[in-house]
This record gives structure tokens, sequence and C-alpha cells, in this order.
């Protein structure tokens, strides 16, 4: 058994006696694990610690990314959903490959499980975790803007019977709000992405609002908050001017007029 609190304790130093490879093979095994405890406890800050330092070399991270990526199939729910904090870490460190943005763009439309935490499972929060890593891959210069807003959109139009109730639209607004910082976003890219938003909502019949309609309405919301105020990096940091910002305020206020005005 390895005493993961030991080494958080010990500044995340690599024990004596343990090889590195079979300590980043507990780790992934750990952050697919059903227990909570285990899956987003002290493992958890030791790769990531791990990673942020450079401790793993650059071929094993790779080959780290490539198990998260296939990870995204996996039938457990929670080894699907913290997959993408795994490779959120990895190309925050610089990493990348374009199969982990095709595998993670396959899955994040599709995924049914919206759950954001679960009594046994713990957080699961598949929505919130992928908005961190599309956040993440929009800012990549390899990673066109424009496929993230899509799939951003895709994410928002997928039928689902779950409202979301933690903070999942926020997060998801924060991540579209951060590819939208990109300079080299025309103006048709950084509205265009909300036509096929705008063609559901005007195809509303009256009723009860769908799980999805609601989702989809405060995560625009607060894209609109972020797009008057900008985008901030980090907490403590100045906010970023989002790309096309009066364009994009008018079409956002547009789309939501389009409920709002009925």
């Amino acid at each position: 058994m390895i005493n993961w609190t030991a080494i958080e304790e010990a500044d995340y130093a690599v024990p004596d006696g343990h090889d590195l490879e079979e300590l980043v093979g507990a780790l992934s095994r750990a952050l697919a694990d059903p227990d909570p405890e285990v899956r987003d406890g002290t493992p958890y800050g030791v790769l990531r610690t791990w990673i942020g330092r450079g401790v793993i070399a650059a071929p094993r991270r790779h080959a780290l990314g490539d198990e998260m990526a296939a990870r995204f199939g996996d039938p457990e729910v929670q080894a699907r959903t913290f997959a993408p904090l795994v490779l959120d870490m990895l190309v925050t460190k610089g990493d990348f490959a374009p199969a982990w943005v095709d595998a993670f763009a396959r899955w994040y439309p599709a995924e049914s499980d919206l759950r954001g935490y679960h009594e046994e499972l713990g957080w699961l929060h598949a929505v919130a975790h992928g908005a961190d890593l599309l956040g993440t891959f929009g800012l990549r210069p390899e990673v066109a803007p424009a496929r993230m807003l899509d799939l951003a959109a895709e994410r928002l139009l997928a039928p689902t019977p779950y409202v979301w109730e933690q903070l999942e639209d926020d997060r998801l607004a924060m991540a579209i709000a951060r590819t939208l910082t990109r300079k080299d976003l025309t103006e048709e890219a950084a509205t265009g992405w909300l036509e096929p938003i705008a063609a559901d909502l005007r195809a509303l019949g009256r009723g009860p609002t769908p799980a999805r309609v609601s989702n989809c309405l405060r995560t625009l919301r607060m894209l609109y908050v972020l797009t008057d105020r900008g985008s901030r990096p980090a907490p403590d940091a100045a906010p970023v001017a989002l790309a096309h910002r009066a364009a994009l305020k008018e079409r956002l206020a547009e789309v939501l007029d389009t409920v709002y005005a009925r």
C-alpha cells in the first residue's frame, strides 16, 4: 500500500524504495477509483504536484495523457469525468497531442451522466471538469478556437434530464470566455457558434422549460457578464477583454431575447 499522505507531508518527494513508473500507474488508477476519498483525495494532489513540478518526465506524461484520452470510453462514469482533470494538468504543463482533443470532442457533448455530485461516488462533474479542459484547449495555438466554441454549443444543446445545480453553467461560461480571448478569432467565429443555439430556442414550444434550455440560458447569462467585464486567467489577475466584445454582447442579447421576448 502506497502512503500518499506521507508523500504529501514530505513535500511530495518521491519515496525511497518506490519506482516512479509504478507510482504514476497507481496514481492513474486512483483517479478512476469509485471511492471519492481515493479519487479526489491526496493522490489527486500528488499527481497534480508531480506534473506541475516536472517530476514525471515528458514521455511518461504523454503516455498518461493517452491513458486519459482512452478513459473517455470507460464504462465507469467517475473514470470518464476525472480524465479531463488530468488532461487539464498535462496541457497546462505544456504537453499536447491532437488525439487528446479528438477524444475529448467525441466525449464531451455525448456524456449523458451529468450529475454534479453523487452520495456514494462523490464529485462527478462531467460538465464542469470538461469545461475546464475546453477552456484550456481553447487557448492552445494548435486548437482552432471556433472548434471549442462549437463544442460548447453542442454540449449546451445535448438533451438531458439534469438541471445543472453545482455551478456547471458558470464553469462552462468561464471556459467559453477564456476561448473568446483568442486574438485570432474573427467576428464571425466569435458569434457564429451561437447560431444553432438561437435556432433551437426559436423552435421552443409552449410548456415547461426543458432542462437543457434552463442550463443553456444560465450559461449564456453568465457569459454576457464575462463579456462585459472580461475573463480573469487567475482569481487575482486583471481581466482580459474578449474578442469582438461589442458584437458578442449584442448577439448574446439577441439570442436571450429569443426566449425572454416571447
